[in-house]
């Protein structure tokens, strides 16, 4: 195997992310997340691991399907209380030089005119650093505090976000040519107002008559992150994502997802080896399987099912608690995450029940954990590599900071002695890192929103 694998730290602004309950371990530091210290520790621990990124979810709204109240959520830290996490990147690049930074941002609530300022601000800040994880939110809780009564249909959520990305696309690379910035301090111009051209966008969802507000960023288009794997997500990560997170199981699964979102990008033309995919992962690791297998046990005593209950039933839109212990959970198209009822449902070869979903939690999610040595563990990182077509992974921590600490001194050596792990960062933007090229090819859907001298610029270059 030559592939290097690419590796996320995959965090979220609260206390609670994916494991739930493990605020309680005496270990444990996330309720210190709203500070400064936590998060720059964080990114310099993962650079010094020479992860690829951190990649930060986020959520508008509260789970409240299960048992029809936020209460278990509240009690339990169910990604509640949550900040904003767009506030942690310029702190984070600040202490480190290299790692880039995934950020969710839910398109739904915020207009692109506004939205595509903040990006291009933040890959200025962080030297070209910066990515975007599109997100068209799951849960009726945001709706009713943006002042809704529901969250739109899930199918149509992602039509809005195609004509979303079209604008934000004629704001970060039709509005400003490369050389309308002259900083000529002796003729006193700063811009030349004639490469600076207005976007007219007049859609169904969207009205914008304005010149995008920020000179271009490194990138000029921040790199895209996309997180659905419902069959419109794929559709929708085909289009647009160049890095794709998905959640599997099992490796037949995985690799039926990840061979599907390949052949859609063919089919609009795009390079299939212009999109990384990231499997979602935790791994519990130790210098010996006995150590590994005692660290997950201990972890286990921490762990909240009724935390974990709370999260999956919003996510699936499903309140698990009418259910009875081996009961088939039932396929119901909602407008929620509708890639996590497909997973357990229609897509899944032998039925979900409570009882089946209970057994998987073993640390508060439903996320399989890979336990074991550091040599176990690699094999099985490499094994899904191999198997699936999957670039790399995301993975999620138990206890913070001691999982990333564990896995970076443990797992990351043994990698890079198999060959299969970089030993130093690449040079450039977090683009030119993952891809080789700092700004979107000529075969991305934002390279027909360029004005004409950058799309002469960038064929020149490629």
């Amino acid at each position: 195997m030559t592939k290097q694998i690419r590796l996320n730290a995959f965090d979220m602004n609260c206390i609670g992310h994916i494991q739930h309950g493990m605020w309680t371990h005496p270990r444990d530091r996330s309720t210190t997340y709203n500070t400064l210290e936590y998060w720059q520790n964080l990114a310099r621990t993962a650079e010094r691991g020479l992860f690829d990124g951190i990649f930060l979810a986020d959520i508008v709204g509260v789970y409240d399907v299960y048992k029809d109240s936020p209460a278990a959520s509240i009690v339990n830290t169910v990604q509640i209380p949550v900040n904003d996490p767009m506030l942690l990147v310029p702190a984070m690049a600040a202490v480190t030089k290299h790692i880039g930074f995934g950020v969710t941002s839910n398109l739904t609530y915020e207009p692109p005119y506004l939205f595509a300022r903040r990006a291009s601000t933040l890959d200025h800040l962080t030297g070209g650093r910066f990515g975007w994880n599109i997100v068209t939110g799951y849960l009726d809780s945001a709706a009713r505090g943006m002042g809704l009564a529901a969250q739109l249909d899930h199918d149509t959520r992602y039509d809005i976000a195609d004509e979303y990305m079209d604008v934000v696309y004629k704001l970060w690379e039709g509005s400003w040519e490369d050389d309308a910035v002259l900083r000529d301090r002796a003729n006193r111009i700063f811009a030349d107002p004639t490469k600076i051209h207005r976007v007219q966008h007049f859609g169904r969802h969207y009205q914008v008559d304005a010149i995008h507000l920020a000179e271009p960023s490194p990138q000029r288009t921040p790199v895209l992150y996309q997180a659905g794997s419902s069959t419109r997500g794929r559709e929708f990560a085909a289009t647009h994502a160049e890095c794709v997170f998905v959640n599997g199981q099992d490796k037949a699964g995985t690799s039926a997802v990840v061979s599907d979102i390949r052949r859609r990008a063919a089919a609009h033309g795009r390079d299939p080896a212009d999109i990384v995919v990231f499997l979602g992962r935790t791994v519990v690791v130790g210098r010996t399987r006995k150590e590994a297998e005692e660290k997950y046990q201990e972890y286990h005593r921490h762990a909240s099912i009724e935390g974990g209950l709370a999260h999956f039933s919003s996510s699936m839109g499903i309140d698990l608690s009418r259910y009875e212990l081996d009961e088939p959970i039932r396929y119901e198209k909602n407008n929620a995450n509708n890639s996590a009822v497909e997973a357990i449902t229609t897509l899944s070869r032998e039925p979900w029940t409570l009882r089946r979903i209970i057994g998987q939690m073993g640390l508060g999610s439903r996320n399989a954990s890979i336990v074991g040595s550091a040599d176990e563990v690699a094999d099985e990182l490499i094994a899904w590599v191999e198997e699936t077509g999957i670039d790399g992974f995301n993975l999620s921590r138990i206890v913070t900071p001691e999982s990333l600490e564990d896995f970076i001194h443990l797992v990351v050596p043994v990698l890079q002695d198999r060959g299969v792990y970089k030993r130093e960062y690449a040079s450039g933007p977090l683009r030119q890192k993952l891809f080789g090229h700092a700004r979107l090819p000529e075969t991305h859907p934002a390279a027909g929103h360029r004005h004409p001298s950058l799309q002469t610029r960038q064929s020149a270059a490629e």
